[in-house]
């Protein structure tokens, strides 16, 4: 359910009409969620062999520390809590504000979505258990909202006589080039962002019975599961509304129940996506602080947010920080800027992330037989090819939105390297720290 609620929030729902507006033909729209859902899957086996070498909190953070250099790690979590983490949960909370006003008219929908965060940073800040009860809860109204769309739709496609003719001939609207081939890169921003989530639960490792054996299962299953809700429902989106239709429309679920159930219909799928998009949030708060945790304790964030809740047993100062920096980029943040320089740093930092195991293997093999075997657990299918394959896209993704989204890429490269003298303040005063104690 962690892996799964990571994944579904707001995506699904909103980016597939920003997909139909890059690329118009329906066998190239179908083909971006499939290819999406590959590159998803190598990056889950990825996640799968790093969760399984360093079961401990922090999950990406700790993989890039430990590869490279702790300056590494620290640039990773600060573009996290300041781009990744949080302008992926306020592009949720915009798609809550959307679906939310499709059903009560009125009000502000600022206002809603920082009451939410406010909420759900209060739950999460009670315990795990409590914020994965919410989590879990949540994940099903996310299914159940996915497969009434699926189901609704289909039955509007086969039985009724005014649905739309798709012609999937054509496989494309343009000649083979350069310009089909960066568009199919534009069009694999969205789709990227949709899929992205699943190494949050690495997170969480060092708070999961028996991570090296649970995480990787909940992973694989994980990502195969959401690749089959994705296709059945961008399925349904081209055909039941034809490409044009779907790039018109920035509710494609909605328009596809009030196509087949009217108004009555659009307002339940509303309520449904509503009130799934929640749960991604209360996920969210749930692994994202674990990540801050882990920098706190190595010294690079201020103390107190390595603390510990004697009471509840979780990292309240995170929960709090992840909170307030989300409702912040609410505040001052659009849907479509945050797409885009939420990409660009994820997926350099997936890339990055997953030459660790070149490192770790490379590493592996100057050890002894002995301590190798005590390591062998999951490994990557077809490493190191799929493994290098999965860098390279990444990699040309993140070139290709900076040449798309040159303005919005370079707000979230600027954020990057700001990260630089930061990271040495302080690394600076915890030395020092040291040296006092010891004095």
């Amino acid at each position: 359910m962690i892996v799964m609620g990571g994944i579904v929030g707001s995506g699904i729902f909103i980016n597939p009409y920003v997909v139909a507006q890059i690329v118009h033909a329906p066998v190239l729209i179908l083909s971006a969620w499939i290819a999406g859902g590959a590159i998803a899957l190598v990056g889950a086996f990825i996640y799968a062999e790093l969760a399984d070498r360093m079961p401990q909190v922090g999950g990406q953070y700790a993989y890039l520390r430990k590869a490279y250099h702790p300056a590494v790690g620290f640039l990773y979590g600060w573009v996290a809590l300041l781009v990744i983490h949080a302008g992926g949960t306020a592009a949720v909370v915009v798609t809550f504000a959307k679906y939310f006003q499709l059903i009560l008219s009125g009000g502000s929908e600022k206002i809603t979505a920082v009451a939410v965060i406010v909420a759900l940073t209060i739950v999460n800040c009670m315990g795990v258990r409590a914020g994965g009860t919410v989590q879990s809860v949540f994940m099903i109204f996310r299914i159940l909202a996915i497969s009434t769309v699926v189901l609704c739709g289909g039955w509007f496609i086969w039985g009724s006589p005014a649905a739309p003719h798709v012609a999937w001939q054509p496989l494309s609207d343009r000649p083979a080039s350069f310009g089909l081939l960066s568009a199919f890169g534009a069009a694999m921003v969205p789709v990227l962002f949709g899929y992205g989530g699943w190494q949050t639960s690495n997170y969480m490792a060092g708070e999961i019975r028996e991570p090296r054996k649970n995480l990787p299962r909940a992973l694989v299953l994980g990502v195969l599961g959401i690749i089959a809700l994705y296709l059945a429902v961008n399925f349904v989106y081209v055909q039941a509304l034809s490409p044009a239709a779907l790039a018109g429309t920035s509710t494609p679920a909605s328009q596809v129940m009030r196509l087949a159930f009217g108004r009555a219909g659009s307002s339940l799928v509303a309520a449904l996506i509503a009130i799934s998009t929640v749960g991604f949030l209360s996920q969210a708060l749930l692994s994202y602080p674990r990540l801050y945790f882990a920098m706190a304790s190595d010294g690079l964030l201020p103390a107190w947010f390595a603390r510990i809740n004697p009471r509840t047993l979780v990292p309240t100062g995170t929960i709090i920080l992840q909170g307030a920096v989300t409702i912040a980029v609410v505040l001052l943040g659009t849907y479509e800027q945050i797409l885009s320089y939420v990409v660009v740093m994820d997926w350099l930092f997936f890339g990055l992330t997953a030459t660790c195991i070149f490192v770790f293997r490379a590493r592996e093999g100057r050890e002894t037989l002995a301590d190798a075997a005590d390591k062998k657990g999951f490994r990557v299918p077809g490493h190191p090819w799929t493994t290098g394959m999965f860098v390279a896209i990444a990699w040309f993704i993140t070139l290709n939105t900076i040449y798309k989204y040159p303005r919005n890429a370079g707000v979230a490269l600027c954020i990057l390297f700001a990260g630089f003298p930061v990271f040495y303040f302080f690394r600076g005063r915890a030395r020092r720290s040291i040296g006092s104690k010891r004095d």
